[in-house]
């Protein structure tokens, strides 16, 4: 029997192209689920698992839907081959029930490993070039530290209010609030005066 088994890692990731691909393998049965794949809590993966039979194989669209780095790949295909359960990748063209295939297993999860690596050196390197430039990496600031310093100039004001100041400097007053938290209670619009008794 051929069992599939089909990984997305977010909800907004649709998984029936694995569907469809598992099925016309001639999976009888598919286990899906949403999970990392670094994440070693998988439960539709463990159900998959516990529910094969000597002589059955376990079908994935592709290696990394299976595992994310060699070692873990390697553990896994492993322990099915302990029980008799062979292992199938459909775009790698990967049957580990054939010696060719264990073969060609093993070299397609090297060179996995291998281009992963390579990927995080550039990406490392990268980072070193533009630090050494000045540059830092993520989300630039909305408001430069001047902004800032004018934006509490106008917030101490009692006739000026958060979102009036968001307008002025072109920000939403949710940013005003992310770059001075206290902006609402510190700089917030002046309480109405009390009523003489």
């Amino acid at each position: 029997m051929q069992v599939g088994y089909a990984r997305v890692s977010t909800q907004d990731q649709d998984p029936s192209l694995q569907r469809v691909a598992l099925a016309a393998a001639g999976c009888e049965r598919v286990f899906e689920e949403t999970a990392s794949g670094a994440q070693r809590d998988r439960p539709e993966l463990a159900a998959a698992l516990s529910y094969m039979r000597g002589g059955d194989t376990l079908v994935v669209w592709r290696l990394d839907r299976l595992a994310r780095s060699l070692k873990q790949l390697i553990e896994t295909v492993e322990a099915l081959a302990e029980r008799g359960v062979g292992f199938r990748s459909l775009t790698e063209s990967i049957d580990t029930t054939s010696p060719g295939g264990k073969l060609t297993f093993h070299l397609f999860g090297a060179l996995a490993e291998f281009e992963r690596g390579l990927i995080r050196e550039r990406t490392m390197a990268g980072l070193a070039v533009a630090r050494a430039r000045g540059r830092v990496g993520g989300r630039p600031l909305s408001l430069s530290p001047t902004d800032i310093a004018a934006v509490k100039g106008m917030l101490s004001r009692p006739d000026m209010t958060v979102a009036e100041v968001a307008r002025r400097v072109g920000v939403s007053p949710a940013t005003l609030y992310r770059h001075l938290p206290a902006a609402r209670s510190t700089f917030g619009p002046p309480s109405a005066p009390s009523s003489p008794l």
